[in-house]
């Protein structure tokens, strides 16, 4: 599968490609910030994006942990209001009694808008969450990115995983506080695979206090273990005009299985959570802080 990821270094906006191992070298291609997106919303295929990254781009070969060098969130524009973050809940066969019948009427599950893609943190940034949150609840999710083009279709450009981490104990106290319950800080991944959602993206996430594990569990967030088929989730979502502006770039979660909260555990400030996607070998972790200051 083609994986391609952005990147700040010197300042200056790059792409690279592939998934780096831990101590290789990177080669970055310079390219403006429009210049991926709009391969992407022109309906670009892998080798197409590839030729329009590369062509007559200035590149540099950089160590991964060069001090010069920031990975981003995937397609990330500079300005904040060009990107938003938003999801799908109970999405998961898991929470459901009965399995999806052939032919049977779509009824769309509740979307709720989690904010905008400046607000995205990456892995070994610190989430933020309310100071005194009911009760935590890591969701690792798959998170798909599409572009809008000039006339405001949105285009699939790919996809990545992340954390929708959120109090679920609030949401629990009552539904309609569930905006309120999602305005905690997310992470995801920097890197974009450039395919067809997964089938199938399993793993385990790990909590950690004070260097030691706390609670371990698997997850599966591939569409086979979805209730609902994406592309029924995505059409829904993108006949409504507010996601569709034009140039907008959507981060858009498919929903999490049962996590530690279903297992009674309760994540505490200073927690370190771990999402391991072993389908994938990616691996992200990220501090919680209780009612830490505000970031850009």
């Amino acid at each position: 599968m083609s994986v391609l990821f952005e990147s700040l270094y010197d300042g200056e906006r790059h792409v690279g490609f592939g998934k780096p191992a831990p101590g290789e070298h990177l080669t970055l291609y310079k390219t403006g910030e429009d210049r991926l997106r709009t391969a992407f919303a022109a309906g670009a295929g892998p080798e197409e994006i590839a030729e329009a990254v590369t062509a007559g781009a200035e590149s540099v070969t950089v160590a991964a942990d060069d001090p010069a060098l920031r990975l981003l969130p995937p397609l990330l524009p500079t300005a904040t209001g060009d990107s938003l973050v938003s999801g799908f809940m109970r999405t998961h066969r898991s929470k459901f009694e009965t399995e999806p019948r052939e032919g049977e009427e779509f009824v769309p599950p509740n979307w709720f808008f989690k904010g905008l893609g400046s607000w995205l943190r990456l892995p070994g940034e610190t989430l933020v969450v309310p100071a005194r949150p009911v009760a935590l609840i890591e969701e690792p999710e798959v998170v798909l990115v599409y572009v809008n083009d000039d006339e405001g279709t949105p285009h699939y450009a790919g996809y990545t995983f992340g954390n929708d981490l959120c109090d679920i104990g609030l949401h629990l106290s009552n539904p309609g506080w569930n905006p309120y319950c999602k305005l905690c800080d997310t992470s995801v991944a920097p890197w974009l695979f450039l395919g067809e959602p997964p089938a199938t993206a399993s793993g385990r996430v790990t909590v950690e206090r004070e260097g030691a594990a706390v609670w371990e569990g698997g997850f599966d967030c591939g569409e086979e273990a979805l209730y609902f088929r994406v592309r029924d989730m995505a059409d829904h979502l993108f006949s409504f005009p507010a996601v569709r502006r034009p140039g907008l770039v959507n981060y858009v979660l498919l929903g999490a299985d049962k996590a530690s909260f279903h297992d009674g555990f309760r994540i505490a400030d200073g927690d370190r959570i771990t999402i391991d996607v072993k389908s994938h070998d990616v691996v992200f972790g990220n501090d919680v802080r209780f009612g830490g200051p505000v970031t850009s």
